[in-house]
């Protein structure tokens, strides 16, 4: 049973959390054709584990909510594209409901990829290096 539930499972979700603004693009059968349609928002809630965990996204479309809950490891899904980070404290951001234009808001939060943090290892060394050359060519 175990192996037949992990073969379904994607192995390439790009890690994201509640607060996060997020493109989920979605495979829209009509008739015979297939197209792909991108649904923009922000991630107000993640629940279940393993094969039955599913996400909510939150959008405004002409001053209206909407929110649509997805399956993460559904097959409809293409792609799951993390836009920017929200600092949050709550597993759930369900307030947002409530809130218009401005107060739907949420302050930024700056992470490190996996780009990133290699530059930043590479970049201390680099300047305890040249630090020492200076100190050298002084004396």
């Amino acid at each position: 049973m175990r192996k037949a539930v992990e073969s379904q499972m994607k192995k390439d979700i790009p890690v994201f959390r509640i607060g996060d603004s997020v493109d989920v693009a979605v495979r829209i059968i009509e008739g015979e054709k297939e197209r792909i349609q991108v649904f923009s928002g922000v991630v107000i809630g993640r629940r279940g584990s393993g094969m039955s965990e599913m996400f909510t996204v939150r959008r405004i479309v002409n001053n209206e909510g909407v929110e649509r809950t997805f399956p993460v490891h559904s097959p409809k899904i293409a792609s799951i594209t993390v836009g920017r980070g929200g600092r949050v404290r709550r597993a759930k951001l369900y307030y947002l409901r409530h809130r218009v234009g401005k107060a739907t808001r949420l302050k930024e939060l700056k992470r490190e990829g996996p780009t990133e943090q290699k530059a930043d290892q590479t970049a201390p060394a680099a300047t305890v290096a040249t630090a020492a050359e200076a100190g050298k060519s002084k004396t």
